[in-house]
């Protein structure tokens, strides 16, 4: 029964993805149970967007006013420790307290060291039971942007890139060919609404001349829930990208990094030049650890077969996504070698997509 009303509040939770960032995702069920009755739900809710209420408000806003009565006697079904500090929003450990709920149920610990236990802490404190660690798992796997940044003091690294039935990722001379169907296409511009921030190297910004948006993803996902462009972030280390390339067009925020020294700033719009030091054991983790610094959780890669190996061989990675499709191109760029353990595999219009983890 337990198991039942946590994946209904992980169900509720995912409704948040791409809008709640740099905070978790979050979803919270309220139950009572009237003697010998099965419970029911009196009140659920979710993490709609970042800056605006968290779970457990929504979902104690949402009990009836003929239920409310039933609060000191409910079960609190939520997917993450309830925050014990003052953000945007109240502690939502207060709010429960407030409530008087009986039992908290949790999958995860939250491993922000402003919450780490604290939330808990404060439920326990005032009597109220609580359990953690149901389906830890699949909370983990939820928020598993949040945790890697937390614990691995990085983004999160998505690697995508699409290839031909006999492995190619481009045409020769990185020529840009078209691999994948326009299903998948659209389910790319999804992903980058759902990623704080996008990259890509010197070559395919130059080849490609891409612009990093999500036009082909519908503007408006809800009644009330929009998409976002993300950050785009482009690695040229001598600055030889030509500024008429559409990454510079200002329309969206856009970090350059680099190994000239002396350049810190830019004349152009909505644009930041990143300098990457010489002496820099790693240029890779360099960018990462910025990143980091920048309070971004998540980067979906696109770059071309040399950015996404360098990802690979470095460790530095942690899903992949690689469409196939029956296209066959018989020479150009070798797509980069996959690893890791397969996830899922599903059928995208004509293309196959295959979802590894970096284990």
């Amino acid at each position: 029964m337990d198991e039942r009303f946590m994946l209904r509040a992980l169900e509720l939770a995912s409704l948040g993805r791409g809008q709640v960032s740099p905070n978790p995702m979050v979803g919270c069920v309220i139950t009572h149970a009237s003697g010998s009755a099965e419970p029911r739900i009196i009140g659920e809710g979710w993490h709609q967007r970042y800056g605006d209420w968290h779970a457990e408000v929504n979902a104690v806003r949402s009990v009836r006013p003929d239920d409310r009565h039933l609060l000191p006697e409910a079960t609190v079904y939520v997917t993450l420790e309830p925050c014990s500090h003052w953000g945007k929003t109240p502690p939502c450990a207060d709010l429960l307290i407030e409530s008087r709920v009986k039992r908290v149920i949790c999958c995860n610990d939250d491993p922000n060291p402003l919450v780490s236990g604290q939330g808990f802490a404060k439920l326990r404190e005032t009597g109220i039971s609580v359990e953690t660690g149901l389906l830890a798992e699949q909370g983990r796997r939820l928020n598993a942007r949040f945790f890697t940044f937390f614990e691995r003091r990085r983004p999160y690294i998505v690697l995508k890139w699409a290839e031909t039935a006999d492995g190619f990722i481009a045409g020769e001379q990185g020529r840009q060919v078209k691999i994948s169907g326009e299903f998948a296409h659209r389910l790319v511009h999804r992903w980058r609404s759902e990623e704080p921030a996008i990259m890509v190297g010197t070559n395919t910004a130059r080849l490609d001349n891409p612009r990093l948006n999500v036009r082909l993803w519908p503007l408006q996902a809800g009644p009330s829930l929009s998409s976002q462009n993300p950050i785009r972030i482009v690695l040229d280390s001598q600055l030889l990208l030509d500024h008429s390339l559409h990454l510079f067009d200002g329309s969206q925020p856009t970090i350059v990094y680099h190994r000239v020294a002396g350049k810190t700033d830019s004349s152009l719009p909505n644009v930041t030049y990143s300098f990457i030091p010489e002496n820099t054991g790693s240029p890779l983790m360099h960018v990462l650890d910025d990143l980091y610094q920048r309070k971004i959780q998540s980067v979906l890669v696109e770059g071309g077969t040399r950015l996404l190996t360098s990802f690979i061989e470095a460790g530095l990675w942690d899903e992949m996504r690689v469409f196939r499709s029956q296209t066959m191109l018989g020479g150009g760029i070798v797509a980069p070698r996959v690893r890791g353990r397969v996830s899922s595999r599903e059928t995208i219009g004509q293309d196959e997509l295959t979802t590894y983890l970096n284990e």
